[in-house]
């Protein structure tokens, strides 16, 4: 069965005439169905850990697209709740944390084997969706890569230029490169959990990578994900990982043998063409459609996906968002991207 699905057929290093297609945060609010569910949940966190309704709304774009994966709904920062920080989501501003800034704090965290009582719905949720999905579509799990991760912890929400982690790890780097471990070690953890509940296919998100400039990029992007990626395959062998450092521009070039992941997921700040010269030529990529075109639609969108579909068609491709989808979008253009990749258009 795993054979005839065309996403780990890419992932296996396989061209294919029609590329296969998910979209990052494909189940989400510009779906009136997932509208429905989350206000049935009560709140976001309360839909992240409640494994029938979490396998409803990562079931739901599947019934209605037929996208190639499903990707399991969840939050990258359900890892710093189950290590022990507070943890809550204001109402259209986003997530809120307890901060972590000293090594008191640090040392405060709850103990690896401990994160498991937290997280053990997610993993419910995966044997759930392993049974429910279509036999032909690939379930991803994911995580949210240690030094996006460790932003949020640091700074207490999202921030638009990643300062109080920089400022941590120049004022403190042992407690920054402390947490940064702790977060490795937890999402290797996690990751592994998520495969053997059923998981095909995991991705790491960097979605802060881009602020990571030179060394301190090798040092704390690319390096905990190799060390996440290594021990993944030591443990699960045939399981393929898609990594995702997002607006890594130059950086992108050699990540995938650097860190030993199956594909390259690509944003929509370098073009396809350039891609495929430089980061294709390694191997599987995935990308790059911007996200505002599901907001706009109409010929550019058709024009552009097709694009896109043509630049990678030498190599091995999946098509996506250079970024998750915005609550904003039509649904009705995410039917005609579908239909320009596959040549409905």
């Amino acid at each position: 069965m795993a054979a005839e699905k065309t996403i780990l057929k890419a992932l296996q290093g396989q061209v294919q005439d029609v590329p296969p297609i998910w979209m990052m945060r494909q189940a989400g609010r510009y779906l009136p169905e997932y509208r429905a569910t989350r206000a049935k949940a009560g709140d976001f966190l309360s839909l992240c850990y409640n494994p029938e309704l979490a396998a409803e709304v990562t079931l739901q774009p599947i019934r209605r697209y037929g996208f190639d994966a499903a990707i399991l709904f969840a939050d990258i920062l359900l890892i710093p709740q189950a290590l022990g920080a507070d943890l809550w989501f204001v109402t259209g501003e986003g997530p809120r944390l307890s901060t972590l800034t000293t090594p008191a704090e640090l040392a405060g965290l709850k103990p690896l084997e401990d994160i498991h009582e937290t997280l053990s719905p997610i993993y419910e949720t995966v044997k759930i969706l392993s049974a429910e999905l279509p036999k032909e579509t690939t379930l991803i799990g994911f995580a949210g890569a240690p030094w996006t991760v460790a932003t949020y912890m640091i700074a207490g929400r999202g921030t638009p230029d990643q300062g109080p982690a920089h400022a941590l790890m120049q004022a403190d780097r042992a407690t920054f490169e402390g947490l940064l471990a702790r977060i490795t070690s937890a999402t290797i953890e996690y990751l592994s959990m998520q495969i053997q509940a059923g998981a095909e296919v995991v991705k790491l998100f960097d979605s802060w990578a881009g602020s990571l400039k030179g060394d301190d990029f090798n040092k704390y992007a690319l390096e905990p994900a190799r060390q996440i990626i290594a021990a993944l395959k030591e443990r699960h062998p045939d399981v393929p990982v898609i990594a995702f450092p997002r607006e890594a521009g130059q950086g992108y070039v050699g990540f995938a043998k650097a860190t030993g992941a199956d594909c390259v997921a690509l944003d929509n700040s370098v073009t396809p063409e350039w891609a495929a010269a430089h980061v294709q030529v390694d191997g599987c990529v995935q990308g790059n459609l911007a996200s505002s075109h599901m907001v706009t639609g109409g010929q550019a969108l058709v024009d552009e996906t097709k694009a896109i579909v043509k630049a990678f068609s030498q190599g091995p491709h999946i098509f996506n968002l250079g970024h998750g989808i915005t609550p904003d979008a039509d649904p009705d253009n995410v039917q005609r991207m579908i239909d320009a990749v596959r040549g409905d258009l």
